[in-house]
Parts: C-alpha cells; structure tokens; sequence
C-alpha cells in the first residue's frame, strides 16, 4: 500500500494546481457605459451679458438748511411719500421776521432820502440857469441823487434777500419721492454755512441699475459687433432683465440708456446703466442684483443641456466622445442660461458629441456606448 501513496499525492497537488489556475482567470470585462450625447451645431442664440449690478433711485435730494435757526417742528413722517413743495420743517423765523423788518425799514429811509435828493436837483436847476449857484454846487446836488438811487436799489436787494430767508423757514420738499429719516430733531440748532442736512428724499418710481463691464469682455463684445457675429440694436433698444437675491426675476424689462465711453483706472471697467419702471417699489436704491443684457442675438452660439455641464469652483467642462466613442472631458467658457441650456462662447465646435445623460458612470479614457441620439443641441431658444 505504501508505494501508492506518492502517486496519490501527486495526483492530489496536480488538482490543486488546476484549480488554481482556474481560480486565477481575469472575470470578463464589463461592458461599456451607455450614454446619450447631443450632437453640436451653431445656431443664432440670444447674446446675453449677466453683470452684478445695484439699483440707484431714479433721483436723489438732499434736503439741507439754507438759513441758520433752531429747528421748531419736523412735518412729514419718514419713510412716506412726500409730493413737491410739502413743507418737511418749519425753523424758528422770529429773527428772520426781524430781519426783514429792518430791511424794510432801510428801503423807506433810502427811498425817502432819493426823494429829498431829487427835489434838490430839481430846485438846483433854475439855479443854475440864472448863475444862481454854481456848477460844483449842482453837480454834487446830482450825485448825491444818483447816491440815493442806488441806496434805494441796495435796500430793495437787502428786503428781497430777507424776505428769501424768511421763506427759507419752511422748509420744503423738491421733488416728489420717498422721505427718509430726519437727521436732525426739533430743537436742534442748524446752519446754512455749514448746509445741515435735515433729510434725504428718494423718487423711486422709476429707478436706475448700475453695472460694470470689464475693458476685455467691453472689447471683445464691440469686436463681434464689428465681424458682424453679433447683431446689436440701438442702445436705447437693448433689453435688460433683472435677477433678484432670491433668484426670482423681476417682471418688468428695463432698457439700457447709458453707457460710459471711458474705463474707470480704479475697477477697469466702463459704467453702465439701465431705466426700469418701478410702480410698486419692488427695487430698492442700494438692492443688490444681477442684470441680464439681450445685446442682439449670436450668429455662430452654441446652446447645450444645462444637465450636460459639470461646474468647477473657477472652470466648467463637459464630455466629449471621440471617433472611437471614447469620453474625453474638455473644458469650455459658459456665457448664460438661455431657455434652461448653457451657451457656450468657447470650447465646442460644430459637429463634436457631447455626452448628456449617464455622466455619472463615465470615466475620462472610457469607451461608451451610445444609445439612441437625443438629437443635435440646436433647439430654438424659447422666448423671455
């Protein structure tokens, strides 16, 4: 029995070893990913401009003393609306009313004074005449006349500035807008040297949005323009929409009227500004928002799915497949959202395959296989 047993153990680690190897093999591999792509063509595409801006009241008063008092009474409430020439302060006029008193005083003095002189010139010129008096006399006889008119015409002046003063003590609104708070109480003592300011009025019932648009970008809009790539309206005619912080969007469309011919040296970008109605007074002087300018329309755009996109903190790249069907990621310059998809300005070419749906089980490299083409990334934007 013993001369059997080296076989048995060579047969037995002969087994083994096939089993082994068989337990060894690579499984087989799993099969590509199946994804759908779009297929990139130009198209025209709005050419919208999305800049940070603040709203700035369409006109703006600072209501400050213009005679020196103490302050008696605040009259308007704050925080209301205010209409032009509502009186917002009354300043003590006690002094004031003095003031004028006096001036009027001086005017009847210097008035009758030019009478007495012009009587004397009309004695003094008989006089004359018959050599009466003498050419001196008379001569200073006119002058002190002139003299007097001119007094008069000074204390005319004088009345007027006093009785300006006196109006001045009433303090009244500008313009219609918005009161804000008084800056100063009653009792307080104002100067109009140093133009105290009692309050601020705001007309908001139309406002301005301020924004800023880099020299580069400003230079690379205006060379489109130029090559006929972009079509543009009349600046009076280019629309602009707002975004709100809570990314609503307002429901008015403003239209852009100014635009700054200089580049500020501080931020390097050029100033400019859209007119919106405001008759609710949704907008808010200082509101932060975000503006989205239709500057004409895109002949050459490119619009993908807004899913077709992955977002970096500082970049944006989506997946491009080969000849070969192989995912290769690429990145791109994003302009804005139009009709729910990303216009892209830079990085996609007519004819290149974007994968769309099934990113998540791609891997730069990896082939996919494709499934029934969703269609090409060329579908009109819907309108505002």
């Amino acid at each position: 029995m013993s001369r059997f047993r080296p076989l048995g153990c060579a047969a037995g680690a002969a087994l083994a070893l096939l089993l082994a190897s068989c337990s060894s093999e690579a499984p087989p591999a799993p099969p590509p990913p199946e994804v759908n792509i779009v297929t990139i063509r130009t198209q025209a595409v709005p050419n919208v401009i999305e800049l940070p801006g603040r709203v700035q009241a369409y006109r703006t008063s600072e209501v400050r003393a213009r005679v020196n008092g103490i302050v008696e009474r605040r009259l308007f409430d704050e925080g209301s609306f205010v209409r032009a020439g509502t009186p917002l302060f009354r300043i003590d006029p006690r002094e004031l009313i003095a003031t004028a008193n006096a001036a009027r005083a001086q005017l009847a003095r210097a008035q009758a004074t030019a009478a007495n002189a012009r009587q004397v010139v009309g004695r003094y010129q008989p006089l004359l005449a018959d050599q009466a008096i003498g050419k001196q006399e008379y001569d200073a006889a006119v002058a002190a006349q002139r003299t007097a008119e001119a007094d008069v015409q000074q204390a005319q002046a004088n009345l007027e500035s006093a009785r300006l003063n006196l109006g001045y003590a009433s303090v009244t609104a500008p313009i219609s807008g918005r009161a804000r708070r008084a800056e100063v109480t009653e009792g307080a003592l104002v100067s109009a040297g140093q133009g105290t300011l009692l309050t601020t009025i705001e007309q908001i019932d139309r406002v301005y949005v301020n924004f800023g648009q880099s020299s580069s970008d400003l230079l690379a809009t205006r060379r489109d323009m130029g090559s006929g790539k972009v079509s543009a309206p009349q600046l009076e005619r280019v629309e602009v929409q707002l975004i709100l912080e809570d990314g609503s969007a307002y429901p008015v469309i403003g239209h852009l009227d100014f635009l700054d011919l200089s580049i500020d040296e501080a931020t390097g970008t050029a100033a400019l500004r859209a007119e919106f109605p405001n008759p609710n007074s949704a907008l808010l002087p200082g509101q932060f928002v975000r503006a989205r300018i239709f500057a004409g329309n895109r002949a050459d755009g490119v619009l993908i799915p807004q899913r077709a996109v992955k977002l970096a903190a500082d970049n944006a790249s989506v997946m491009v497949l080969d000849a070969k069907n192989v995912a290769t990621p690429r990145p791109v310059k994003l302009g804005t959202m139009v009709a729910g998809q990303w216009a892209i300005l830079d990085g996609l070419k007519p004819g290149d395959r974007v994968i769309v749906d099934g990113l998540q089980k791609v891997q730069p490299g990896q082939p996919v296989r494709v499934a029934q083409p969703k269609g090409t990334a060329s579908t009109p934007p819907a309108k505002r």
